[in-house]
């Protein structure tokens, strides 16, 4: 009896000490505004670089330096706005459970977070700059998805899963060329849609 006692004092013990090394405000409807976002900019995104070619349903890809640029200016349109839901459903699940939302542990997930988004932002430019625009759809969501692993030692375990599931989807998405749009709407809506739920029913948040 005392032996399932200590085991129990233990798991309570280990559970403290890993909420207090984490950051757990994070908000599954902040992901589901964020994948509501980027299908509304992936629809934006399809009608820009898809052309009809007659009257028929067959239309072709219009890939250009210009729409490449349009392109970049929806999908960092979509990011801020993300970005502002994310911190404004943050800042709400933070204040329900006590936490502030910038403390040493945000901090470390955001550095941590930086890190590869940069890194893929950069490469991403280059890619862009030189006229290799196929695969810049699926490089994003490779990069996305090692900042989220790389950050989710500092928060919840899903938000490794859904690393994971970004950059499988990101590799796969590299051997069809053609299809990187429609990757990147599964990625960075479908999957973000799914994440926010599954938050939700979690945590509640």
């Amino acid at each position: 009896m005392e032996n399932s006692k200590y085991a129990e004092d233990l798991r309570e013990i280990r559970e403290m000490m890993s909420r207090s090394s984490r950051f757990i405000s994070l908000s599954g409807l902040s992901g589901i505004i964020a994948g509501l976002l980027a299908l509304g900019g992936a629809w934006l995104a399809y009608l820009i670089i898809y052309e009809p070619i007659s009257t028929s349903d067959y239309s072709r890809i219009v890939l250009t330096r210009q729409t490449a640029l349009e392109l970049l200016a929806i999908a960092a349109t979509v990011l801020v706005l993300s970005l502002l839901a994310g911190i404004y459903f943050t800042q709400r699940a933070a204040r329900a459970r006590n936490e502030k939302i910038w403390n040493v542990n945000s901090r470390r997930l955001l550095v941590n977070l930086a890190i590869p988004l940069i890194t893929g932002g950069v490469v991403c430019l280059i890619f862009l700059f030189k006229g290799m625009l196929v695969v810049i759809a699926p490089l994003t969501l490779v990069f996305y998805g090692l900042a989220l692993v790389n950050g989710s030692k500092y928060t919840l375990d899903e938000v490794r899963s859904l690393g994971i599931a970004e950059i499988i989807l990101g590799i796969i998405a590299l051997a069809f060329p053609g299809y990187g749009l429609l990757f990147w709407a599964v990625g960075f809506g479908i999957l973000h849609i799914l994440y926010g739920l599954i938050m939700k029913k979690r945590y509640g948040a």
